[in-house]
């Protein structure tokens, strides 16, 4: 494991083999100058390999000083920034767990938004007549002090539809843990997944564990790995739930890359009554991601009218992103 992670050329591997017997032998069994001489010996075959500081200390001969040691800084290999890059489809069993580790640690928002109730503030566009009327009862005169309203700040609520059908099967889990974040970091937000039908997921994804959660999400979606007919699930969102979840200002997001078998021109309709109803639709495709994809496919030719944002979602980077467009929302 050391030489994997350590070692870049094969002139290391002799100096690497001696230096490890070296430390791990008993201390009555190790000469205190048996490394140094390795080193002086081998210096001349990887000399371009060590760095110049260390080449001087080597040369000079060794004698005993009271000056502390000198830190020479090496670049460190950071395991989180690779899996930033590394598209979610390409994880291992043991990245997955850690991406969705880092899912969880970042921080999840959305802009706020203006309402209109009033609250209190020192200084506003209105006048606050209620206040000014108690101060001059309680002072016995006319008010002295101008009392000022100003909006109240709400969080915009959130819907999260994503696609779990056979083309998306390789990113599904992540997105659920995805969702699971979102629903339990955000008080007003709701989760929808679809294939070749709507399912509200919003209760089962507020369970407090992640494995309870997710086997219970599982357990409520009978189309996963099915087929896709975005439009008809469109429909029946817009028929069936727009009341309900996209009230004061919801932003929507749909998670899913676009491939559908079902009516293109019906799912260009429930686009369009979808973005008239929200205040931002964001689309977000994970192979998108790609340097080489084109929006061929018929149901993204039929969306992308009708979207405001078409974003990439295939790694912790693009996830990043869009943690940052959804507190900056205007």
């Amino acid at each position: 494991a050391a030489r994997t992670t350590l070692l870049s050329r094969y002139e290391q591997f002799e100096l690497f083999d001696r230096a490890f017997d070296l430390f791990w032998k008993k201390p009555a069994q190790t000469e205190p100058l048996e490394l140094g001489e390795l080193l002086q010996r081998s210096l001349k075959r990887v000399e371009p390999l060590v760095p110049e500081a260390v080449q001087q200390q080597l040369a000079e001969p060794s004698r005993k000083s009271k000056k502390e040691p000198e830190i020479i800084p090496f670049p460190t290999y950071d395991p989180a920034e690779r899996l930033a890059q590394k598209d979610f489809a390409d994880l291992t069993d043991t990245e997955r767990q850690e991406v969705e580790e880092l899912i969880e640690k970042m921080n999840w928002g959305v802009d706020l938004k203006r309402t209109r109730r009033l609250k209190a503030a020192k200084r506003g566009k209105s006048l606050d007549l209620r206040r000014m009327l108690r101060d001059s009862l309680r002072q016995g005169q006319f008010p002295g002090h101008l009392r000022w309203r100003t909006r109240k700040l709400k969080r915009r609520p959130l819907v999260v539809l994503c696609d779990i059908s056979g083309s998306m099967e390789v990113y599904s889990r992540i997105f659920l843990k995805f969702i699971y974040v979102l629903t339990r970091r955000l008080r007003h937000s709701e989760a929808f997944v679809f294939g070749t039908r709507l399912t509200r997921i919003t209760h089962q994804v507020r369970e407090r564990s992640i494995d309870r959660a997710l086997q219970q999400a599982m357990a409520a979606i009978h189309d996963w790995g099915g087929g896709t007919r975005i439009g008809e699930a469109l429909k029946t969102f817009n028929f069936n739930w727009t009341r309900r979840v996209l009230t004061q200002g919801a932003v929507v997001l749909i998670i899913s890359d676009g491939w559908d078998r079902g009516d293109v021109e019906a799912l260009g309709r429930e686009m369009d009554r979808l973005q008239r109803s929200c205040h931002r639709l964001i689309w977000l495709n994970p192979l998108l991601g790609s340097p080489s994809y084109e929006p061929l496919s018929r149901g993204i030719q039929a969306a992308l009218p009708y979207v405001d944002d078409f974003l990439p979602v295939h790694n912790l980077n693009s996830l990043r992103r869009l943690a940052v467009i959804l507190q900056k929302l205007r």
